[in-house]
């Protein structure tokens, strides 16, 4: 189920690959060390509070998301079938091939020679490749030994419209 070493090929095929649900494209690391201003002050997402123009630090915000610089690749996303998960269609993900498969976490998977990126589940004592995506009529699909996990998503990256 899980793939030890990926060869240039294999790299190939997945950029080759479309899945009728999600169309994953690799990119080039979109920031390499660059480093920005970081706030001591938690943004709540509920609550107001009061602001402050106090600075904590600075973060290389890809560095934050990136554990493992020579196993992880960058891909972009297309389609919908994670928004429950917060994975959008135009997001870019890291995929960490070093992660650790687990259930609950979303993974690349190579199932019948297309990738495909899903929540990882267990039911009945079988693996799963879940959508998460309420109402659009995605379905699982049962990990069996021709399915590849390819690597974990270590992180997503979303830019939003400012003009």
């Amino acid at each position: 189920m899980l793939i030890e070493n990926c060869e240039c090929s294999l790299y190939v095929l997945l950029m080759q690959s479309e899945v009728s649900t999600m169309i994953l494209t690799p990119i080039a690391n979109p920031i390499d060390g660059k480093t920005v201003k970081l706030s001591s002050i938690v943004v709540p997402a509920g609550f107001p509070s009061p602001a402050s123009d106090d600075l904590e630090d600075e973060i290389d915000p890809i560095a934050w998301i990136v554990r493992h610089p020579s196993a992880t690749f960058w891909w972009r996303v297309s389609g919908d079938s994670l928004i429950d998960e917060g994975i959008y269609d135009g997001d870019i993900i890291a995929v960490d091939r070093a992660g650790k498969a687990r259930v609950g976490r979303v993974v690349l998977a190579v199932v019948d020679g297309s990738i495909t990126l899903k929540k990882l589940a267990k039911r009945d004592g079988q693996y799963w490749l879940d959508p998460k995506s309420k109402g659009n009529g995605f379905q699982p699909i049962r990990v069996n030994d021709q399915t590849e996990i390819w690597g974990v998503i270590a992180g997503v990256v979303r830019r939003y419209s400012v003009e």
